[in-house]
């Protein structure tokens, strides 16, 4: 109980400051709503105390883009695949999920995405993601995409935009669609004014080059022609039920999985079948 008003009383004080910023230093007011909104504050690894899991791949570091994406292969045959894991996470959240890829006999890679695991940086967005996505994918030429929650949205995003003619299939889980929901959602968090909220909107449309209610993986999954697996869990507390179907009603190809009572990681052994299934048969 203590925590939960110690959080309240913390996150609300953040927001009146921010918010009192937005009348005297409006530009710095912006630049510290983003960078809360956009900086990881779990998900990191150390190298040293790598989870078991990921001590048993081949672990390697890229540079890309004045950065470093760290990869973690388990070498298989020709057919490979690549995890994608969500926001505050890292590729160890895989561990669950491997042993039924491993049955294929596939060449297995997770990537940490950026500001998270052993990657680099402290900002993250999909835009980036993406583009790290896109040079493993260059590297390593998956025929299998595998996202989880914003890991999804990302590979949704990924393949809207780059059209990776070597992709086959792809697996989504607990994926967000509309990003405006996520957004307000913070607002709300912190009860951050709408100055804030508009200068938030006019940072992404002058960084991205995105306008907020374009930037919905609905959308996204419109323009996709691979085929494709949606799962996403009734009870899901972090990203509605109702984000997942609206992916689905977009992407043609694509079969949706409504799962019952695993919440927003989604490990279940009977899901995870099915996943193989779609993936190997």
């Amino acid at each position: 109980m203590m925590r939960k008003l110690f959080y309240f009383i913390f996150t609300k004080s953040i927001g009146l400051y921010i918010n009192i910023l937005s009348y005297l230093w409006p530009s710095k007011a912006t630049r510290l709503a983003y960078s809360l909104f956009s900086s990881p504050r779990e998900g990191k690894l150390n190298k040293t105390a790598l989870p078991a899991v990921l001590q048993n791949a081949t672990s390697e570091t890229f540079t890309f883009q004045n950065e470093t994406v760290h990869t973690y292969t388990w070498k298989g045959n020709e057919t490979v695949l690549l995890l994608v894991h969500g926001w505050e996470s890292n590729a160890s959240r895989w561990e669950k999920l491997l042993p039924y890829l491993k049955k294929s006999g596939s060449t297995i890679i997770a990537l940490d995405g950026p500001a998270h695991g052993l990657s680099s940086g402290t900002e993250f967005n999909i835009p980036q993601y993406a583009a790290f996505i896109d040079f493993i994918a260059t590297k390593f030429k998956p025929q299998y995409l595998i996202g989880h929650s914003i890991g999804g949205k990302a590979c949704l995003y990924y393949q809207s935009v780059y059209q990776n003619k070597m992709l086959q299939k792809m697996v989504v889980l607990g994926s967000p669609s509309d990003f405006n929901i996520i957004l307000h959602n913070y607002i709300n968090l912190l009860s951050l004014n709408s100055k804030i909220l508009k200068s938030l909107q006019t940072h992404y449309l002058n960084t991205f080059q995105i306008h907020l209610e374009q930037f919905s993986a609905k959308i996204f999954a419109s323009k996709i022609t691979l085929t494709g697996l949606i799962a996403h869990d009734q009870d899901d507390k972090v990203v509605l039920f109702e984000e997942g179907k609206k992916i689905a009603s977009t992407w043609k190809n694509a079969t949706f999985i409504a799962t019952k009572g695993l919440g927003h990681s989604m490990h279940d052994d009977a899901l995870y079948k099915k996943v193989s299934q779609f993936l190997f048969h």
